[in-house]
């Protein structure tokens, strides 16, 4: 698939999710939120990784909330704008040790927080634009997952959670992409 045809589905897919309510969008996310908390591989990961979402995308405030309430380790990513990569950072409070980054996206302040490297991680919650039922992933275009996915001594699981208006028949997949093995949206989750 050319990358424009990429583009065009990506661009199609956001516009209806952006179209949900926000109320809708809110009471869908915490029950999406819910079945991530009471995912078997979730409850034993001792170090997780999630993100901060932004605009239309499904609120994760409650499901990071809980992995710093439950004790465990909280990792979030932080755009290094030198390298194109993710980097990983650990957060103990979710008002202090955040600032707006990159797309006003709430992510680590370096100053606070050491990195945590990717072998230490159980758990990764991953955002994305759109999925389908194979558990295929199609990101925003940045391809900052596919090039953190590929780091060595990754072990954990993947997961991302999607609106039902963020599924299609089929995700174009090339090489370097990724499936996620866990992909929860509002009706069923995918293995």
């Amino acid at each position: 698939m050319k990358p424009s045809q990429k583009s065009d589905l990506r661009t199609t897919v956001l516009a209806q999710r952006d179209a949900i309510p926000e109320s809708q969008r809110l009471s869908r996310s915490l029950a999406m939120s819910q079945k991530v908390l009471a995912l078997p591989e979730f409850v034993a990961a001792n170090v997780v990784m999630a993100y901060m979402s932004m605009g239309s995308e499904i609120d994760t405030q409650a499901i990071v909330e809980a992995i710093l309430e439950r004790g465990s380790q909280l990792v979030l990513p932080r755009v290094d704008r030198t390298t194109k990569m993710l980097a990983l950072h650990g957060v103990r409070d979710l008002q202090h040790d955040l600032k707006p980054g990159i797309w006003g996206i709430r992510e680590p302040d370096p100053v606070h927080w050491q990195i945590v490297p990717l072998s230490r991680v159980d758990f990764i919650l991953m955002p994305g634009a759109v999925f389908d039922r194979q558990r295929h992933r199609l990101g925003y275009g940045g391809g900052f997952y596919d090039k953190l996915l590929v780091l060595p001594g990754r072990h954990a699981i993947t997961v991302a959670v999607a609106f039902e208006e963020q599924l299609v028949s089929e995700v174009p997949m090339e090489p370097h992409d990724f499936s996620v093995d866990i992909l929860v949206s509002d009706h069923d989750l995918y293995r």
